[in-house]
């Protein structure tokens, strides 16, 4: 953020001083003021987004605010295309009605003066913000648009989403390409480079990142966490973390979760595998399984009917490692991350 701040602000202040005739001191405030107007603008095109989705009872978490575009947390997917089309079209409607507003007062107000430079610095950020959204592939908000399309008549999602991420990385080499352009033809400030190119590698991320995504939600019908679930081998608490993981040894369930349990046999937490395994061998008859467990009240729990999305969001929701599964008061079992990515991601490395 800061280094766009700079680089955008030097960029701007070189016009600026152009328009205004402004010493470097007054460039570079105008340059800083653009700034502030363009995350004002992304703030308000976000906000676009929240209200559009609280109006159709879709919960918000918050906004993140970048200085190339924003995100929208919501707390679940839209239920329909149509929901999902109207939520995607909230931005940018909001940036080009700002814009438009914005345009028409550069018009009106005399040139050459601060006023004409402050209605044109808020027009130019809401016309990009509204035009660049609109380009039609993931993350943009047209990428979200051509999703809602492709979901309303494949009635598939998921397939919505992959080929609304393809289009997005069509539209991060398309920009790439433009870069190369107007580089070639020297018709790109030097600073501006390294922003646009940050732009396009921005795009390409975002786009594979939902194309995995869809990859991912085909799969959540095949999470039963009764079977994906580790067994637990319960070890009274005291016991030496090297006689733990004998007896797991002896009883033939190398992967078995260990969990500690009070006088009652009730599990009270749940043997971390990072920790236990950080501790050199010859230490581990001497350290308590308790010194590198996790109580259960710190742990999310999942019931073990829960569906592959409510695994997913609470995974999303609290990282971890592994999750108890429940059944009623009693844990039957434990998640671990690496079983659920290599069932959702097959073809994807994980550490085990």
């Amino acid at each position: 953020m800061l280094l766009l701040t700079v680089v955008v602000t030097v960029l701007y202040a070189a016009l600026a001083r152009r328009q205004l005739d402004l010493g470097h001191l007054g460039g570079y405030l105008v340059g800083l003021g653009f700034v502030v107007s363009l995350l004002g603008s992304v703030l308000l095109h976000e906000l676009g987004h929240a209200l559009t989705a609280r109006r159709h009872g879709i919960g918000v978490r918050g906004i993140t605010l970048e200085l190339l575009g924003g995100y929208t947390e919501m707390d679940r997917d839209a239920p329909t295309p149509r929901v999902e089309l109207l939520i995607s079209l909230a931005g940018p409607a909001v940036s080009a009605v700002l814009g438009a507003g914005a345009v028409a007062a550069t018009l009106a107000l005399p040139a050459g003066t601060l006023g004409h430079q402050l209605a044109f610095q808020l027009a130019v950020s809401n016309v990009v913000v509204a035009i660049f959204n609109s380009l039609p592939g993931l993350p943009l908000d047209g990428g979200r648009a051509l999703r809602a399309a492709v979901w309303a008549l494949t009635r598939d999602r998921h397939r919505g989403t992959e080929v609304a991420g393809w289009v997005g990385r069509a539209v991060a080499l398309g920009t790439l390409a433009l870069v190369v352009v107007l580089t070639l033809r020297r018709a790109l400030a030097p600073l501006a480079l390294p922003l646009l190119l940050l732009v396009a590698l921005t795009l390409w991320r975002g786009a594979g990142q939902s194309i995995r995504l869809a990859r991912i939600g085909r799969r959540l019908h095949l999470v039963d966490l009764t079977r994906l679930a580790r067994p637990l081998l319960p070890v009274p608490t005291g016991t030496p973390l090297a006689e733990a993981q004998r007896r797991r040894d002896e009883a033939g369930t190398p992967d078995a979760a260990l969990a500690v349990v009070d006088s009652a046999g009730r599990t009270v937490a749940l043997v971390d595998p990072a920790r236990a395994a950080a501790v050199p061998p010859e230490r581990r008859p001497w350290l308590a399984v308790d010194e590198v467990a996790r109580g259960l009240a710190d742990l999310p729990t999942l019931p073990v009917a829960a569906d592959g999305e409510r695994v997913l969001e609470t995974v999303r929701t609290h990282p971890g490692a592994q999750y108890p599964v429940t059944a009623g008061e009693d844990v039957v079992g434990v998640l671990h991350i690496a079983d659920l990515a290599q069932l959702l991601e097959p073809k994807r490395k994980t550490n085990t």
